[in-house]
């Protein structure tokens, strides 16, 4: 199998992933910034020309980071980040979809309608006037996550999840770019704390982003 990745949120919640459950692939760096995933070629193993991206052995490609992490967490075997019961996956995969539509899509939305346009404006449909509107839905979702958690350790209690690794990368993009959570939001500050102290955090930045992070 290979893996196309490249710098962004999405690629860092599966290099995330794979560092936790100590998965390594052939990986080939896409140059978004660049255009490598806008090419006839790239297009054609993905047409969604998102980044990242695993081209199977037999040829066939899988997008989407959720998608990616559940084939990731099932050929795999032993350990879980998704779940092991039917229970614990629709437990994970709930949280997952909830900060999917409360968290992610809005913020990146608002991202390429404000901050990014410059790169996003020529990619895809963009609309500058509701980037103000999307970024207050994220602020409003955070305070909402934020008691959801409670005293959790985890969104899923005790287990540390896909789901957990998909908001805390997200949440980090959210500091770079002016979305992050209020730092008065406590449940969610001492989550991101705790999440923050684990190893696999330093294998989660695409090599551009190192010196950054250091």
């Amino acid at each position: 199998m290979k893996l196309y990745s490249s710098v962004g949120p999405n690629p860092r919640v599966l290099r995330m992933f794979m560092a936790e459950r100590g998965i390594e692939l052939e990986t080939i760096d896409v140059d978004i910034m660049g255009g490598d995933n806008l090419t006839d070629e790239f297009k054609k193993m993905n047409p969604s020309a998102q980044s990242p991206c695993l081209q199977l052995d037999s040829g066939e490609a899988l997008a989407e980071i959720t998608v990616i992490c559940n084939y990731l967490d099932e050929i795999n075997g032993s350990s879980s980040l998704v779940g092991t019961t039917p229970e614990e996956r629709a437990q994970t995969a709930m949280w997952v979809r909830r900060f999917d539509g409360r968290i992610l899509e809005p913020m990146s939305l608002g991202f390429r309608s404000a901050e990014g346009l410059a790169i996003f404006e020529n990619r895809c449909h963009v609309v500058p006037e509701s980037a103000d509107d999307l970024k207050a839905v994220v602020q409003s979702n955070w305070a909402w996550i934020n008691e959801a958690l409670g005293d959790k350790q985890y969104f899923c209690g005790d287990r540390f999840t896909l789901a957990d690794i998909q908001l805390y990368c997200f949440a980090d993009f959210g500091n770079m770019i002016g979305q992050g959570f209020p730092a008065e939001l406590s449940n969610l500050a001492a989550w991101f704390a705790r999440v923050a102290e684990r190893p696999s955090i330093a294998a989660s930045f695409h090599p551009s982003e190192l010196a950054q992070a250091q």
